[in-house]
């Protein structure tokens, strides 16, 4: 399947971040901690270049713990300051402020020499769709500031917040760029719901994601459903399809139902802590 999905608005948004950069301070980069590589959008870096970098890994819950803290140390190596979190819980919040002070530290210090003591950082708040960026600034600010949703695309408008006197944040619509140069990404954005379902093919999908499971999580399907182990993924999906009793008329299996189900078993960790991509094949 040809993975690709650039609505109009993003065009507009990319603009729009392009005209507030020169308001900022640090950019802060909401990934998904399952797809660290596939979840970074390759315009931001063009965007912020001469701005403090912050990249907040979320959805770290979801993801498996020891190819979490290898991504941290990748990123920490390529001079970003890195946090791993989790928005619908708020982990890993207490450490955010120190962190911003960290990454912002050149900046404070220039302040300071000239005299100007406590004026609020201004931070960009960036991300790909469905990500997790409006639901960590809600958290964050323990109120509802911004619209969020589980669709992708749901922040269309810039909206500033001010969390406290040390720091404002912007928010800003969830972008993609307009062509994946490799499949696999657009898979991976396909996996965690960054891509709108409403384009995609489930069941191929699916296929996919069983073919990733059983070559790097065995078992995990086996538990999970009460199937055999098998090497095929249609077989595999069919067995799943009559084991939950998802069925068509006749009796026959209901592809696309179980597929459906299967995509949203992975996205909600009902599959267990899973990481798609890992560092070693980034270097």
């Amino acid at each position: 399947m040809n993975y690709q999905w650039y609505p109009g608005h993003m065009t507009k948004a990319m603009r729009m971040m392009q005209e507030d950069i020169k308001l900022i301070d640090l950019v802060i980069e909401i990934i998904d901690a399952r797809i660290p590589i596939s979840s970074r959008n390759p315009d931001i870096d063009k965007l912020a270049q001469n701005k403090s970098r912050m990249i907040l890994m979320n959805k770290s819950d979801l993801a498996d713990k020891s190819i979490n803290e290898a991504w941290k140390k990748y990123f920490e190596e390529k001079g970003f300051v890195c946090l791993l979190i989790d928005s619908k819980k708020s982990m890993g919040f207490k450490d955010i402020k120190t962190a911003v002070g960290k990454a912002c530290s050149e900046k404070i210090e220039r302040d300071r020499k000239k005299g100007i003591i406590n004026r609020p950082l201004r931070a960009l708040v960036c991300g790909i769709p469905n990500v997790g960026k409006s639901t960590f600034i809600n958290a964050y600010a323990k109120k509802a500031c911004t619209k969020t949703g589980n669709k992708p695309g749901v922040t269309k408008g810039k909206q500033w917040i001010r969390l406290d006197k040390t720091l404002e944040l912007l928010d800003t619509p969830g972008v993609l760029w307009p062509k994946f140069e490799d499949q696999k990404v657009g898979l991976h954005l396909a996996m965690t719901g960054s891509i709108n379902d409403e384009i995609l093919h489930s069941d191929e999908l699916c296929y996919d994601l069983l073919k990733y499971m059983n070559d790097s999580y065995q078992g995990r399907i086996e538990e999970r459903y009460g199937v055999e182990p098998s090497e095929d993924v249609i077989k595999q999906l069919e067995c799943i399809s009559v084991k939950r009793g998802c069925l068509v008329k006749g009796g026959e299996p209901d592809i696309d139902k179980a597929a459906k189900m299967i995509i949203e078993d992975f996205r909600s960790g009902k599959l267990g802590n899973i990481s798609v991509e890992r560092p070693e094949e980034y270097v």
